[in-house]
């Protein structure tokens, strides 16, 4: 069977679709077979990204290492519910299949968080994108868990019951500043507090770039600079390249080792 990865979290401008797309990417890079879903039927970044993808190799005439791109058919009348109809489609062709959930609490994202055999959570580096995981006492201590950790709490309990594994789930601090400032101690501080306490593993994410916002109306990643002529690449391009490298790493999924 292959191995879902879910991206989620309520809260939008995390950099979810970001996420998505590069890890989605560099699996395929390296020779893994990669289905992706988008469940944020309205906005659909994730999908619009692919989409300018393939544009783009098509308009260039190039051959880049792409997911497979599979389009949620919502049918109020099925019995199944389309995400697991989508991915049962997927499954024989891809070894991952990754979803990206919207931003915000939908049914789509219930479900896929109960498929997820891998979860990654991306979030920015500040007390209120930390307020969805858990709650804080103005002193700031961890009063207990919040509507995000809630929501996995139960995915993980439906997993349990119908006796499926159990999901790895790790936070992504993205937009780490780069000085090592007060409030971004402490959000670490609380977020290896809280890592105990509800079942997470942290690790840092991507730096706030520009060219991730460059990279987006092409459809292109970091990987793929020098497929499209980006011969000489900028420090802050290679800094980049090292985070995603990292963030493979990190996720630790079966089969992959590192090799770009």
């Amino acid at each position: 069977m292959a191995h879902i990865i879910v991206v989620g979290n309520e809260k939008g401008g995390s950099g979810k679709s970001t996420t998505s797309m590069h890890v989605a990417t560099a699996l395929a890079r390296m020779g893994h077979r990669v289905g992706a879903l988008d469940l944020d039927v309205r906005q659909r970044s994730f999908g619009r990204y692919l989409e300018n993808r393939t544009a783009f190799m098509a308009r260039e005439g190039l051959s880049l290492p792409t997911p497979i791109y599979a389009t949620l058919e919502i049918d109020p009348n099925a019995e199944a519910d389309p995400i697991s109809q989508a991915v049962t489609e997927l499954e024989p062709d891809c070894d991952f299949i990754l979803l990206d959930c919207p931003g915000s609490h939908t049914k789509l994202s219930q479900i896929a968080h109960t498929l997820a055999d891998t979860l990654i959570t991306p979030m920015n580096d500040s007390f209120i994108d930390f307020d969805l995981l858990a709650r804080m006492s103005p002193e700031g201590k961890v009063l207990g868990p919040s509507i995000y950790a809630e929501m996995v709490w139960s995915a993980r309990q439906m997993r349990g019951q119908a006796g499926a594994g159990p999901i790895d789930w790790l936070v992504l601090r993205n937009r780490l500043g780069t000085q090592q400032m007060h409030n971004k101690r402490k959000v670490g501080g609380a977020l290896e507090t809280l890592s105990k306490r509800i079942g997470f593993r942290v690790a840092p994410g991507f730096s706030e770039r520009v060219i991730f916002r460059e990279l987006f109306p092409r459809g292109l990643t970091l990987l793929d600079l020098k497929d499209v002529g980006t011969e000489q690449l900028s420090m802050s391009n290679i800094a980049a390249r090292q985070e995603l490298r990292d963030l493979i790493g990190e996720l630790q999924l079966p089969g992959v080792a590192v090799d770009f």
